[in-house]
């Protein structure tokens, strides 16, 4: 098989074998000791398999662009992650949207349902997201956004994009969030976890889309996993963290749906 003429044709499927590949298989090799001699994975080894996984994206993602659009697209590629002259109010959107709507559901849930949902503060969660956001959004939007959407529509590309982003976390699902190990409640967390991932992975194409900066893309989405660390209760069972995580999925999806009925009635009124 001629892969370069593969990856020239298919390059959005090419972007996903790779990125999945390596980030699958450096997980495995991580866990490989425990795996084969049918031991648990500790909690800090299963942690530091994110990590290695970051390395399925940001390698995916450059290394396509080198192969299709040589030196001239990674210029471009690197034009975009410094690209941060855009107008204020992206950066408000970008920067605020995640921690409110969080720190929003967690003191609804606290005065309704526990005061269990109250949200913590630990600053250094925030460090957390940086690498997740710098690294992944070389690929995610540097690379197999713009090429989904110029296929597809906006919201079809981004959905579908949001739905791989979370699939992409599946190996190490069960230690993210606090309360972990998830037990019985391991896919309606993963569940509630990709529907937030893939609203969020929305949030950053219309930002991307409207500002064309990679830079604020991977801003967003560092705030958006920093803050999950940063605010997230400490004190959840498996059970309540998957309410609030399902909770923050559905505000975050009506965020959504405003935004873009907004937008089409602007464009119906303009049109008219």
């Amino acid at each position: 098989m001629n892969f370069k003429r593969y990856i020239l044709t298919h390059p959005v499927t090419s972007y996903f074998i790779l990125t999945f590949t390596i980030s699958w298989l450096g997980a495995l090799l991580l866990v490989a000791p425990e795996v084969f001699h049918g031991e648990p994975v500790p909690k800090m080894t299963g942690i530091l398999m994110f990590p290695v996984m970051l390395i399925g994206p940001s390698a995916a993602g450059t290394i396509l662009t080198a192969i299709i659009a040589g030196k001239q697209g990674l210029r471009n590629l690197l034009s975009g992650m410094r690209k941060w002259k855009v107008p204020a109010k992206w950066y408000l959107v970008a920067l605020l949207i995640p921690p409110c709507l969080i720190n929003l559901i967690l003191l609804f849930l606290s005065k309704v349902v526990s005061p269990v949902f109250t949200p913590n503060f630990f600053p250094i969660g925030l460090l957390f997201g940086i690498p997740a956001g710098f690294l992944e959004e070389i690929g995610w939007t540097g690379f197999a956004f713009p090429k989904m959407s110029s296929k597809q529509n906006f919201i079809k590309a981004s959905l579908l994009l949001g739905f791989l982003w979370g699939l992409w976390h599946l190996p190490v699902i069960d230690f993210l969030g606090v309360a972990t190990p998830h037990g019985k409640y391991l896919i309606p967390f993963f569940l509630a976890f990709v529907a937030i991932l893939t609203a969020i992975r929305v949030l950053i194409a219309w930002v991307y889309t409207h500002t064309k900066s990679i830079l604020l893309a991977q801003l967003m989405h560092a705030v958006s996993t920093g803050c999950l660390v940063m605010f997230g209760s400490s004190k959840v069972s498996s059970g309540e963290e998957v309410l609030w995580y399902g909770s923050y999925a559905l505000l975050l999806g009506i965020v959504v749906f405003i935004i873009f009925y907004r937008a089409q009635n602007k464009i119906a009124t303009k049109t008219s």
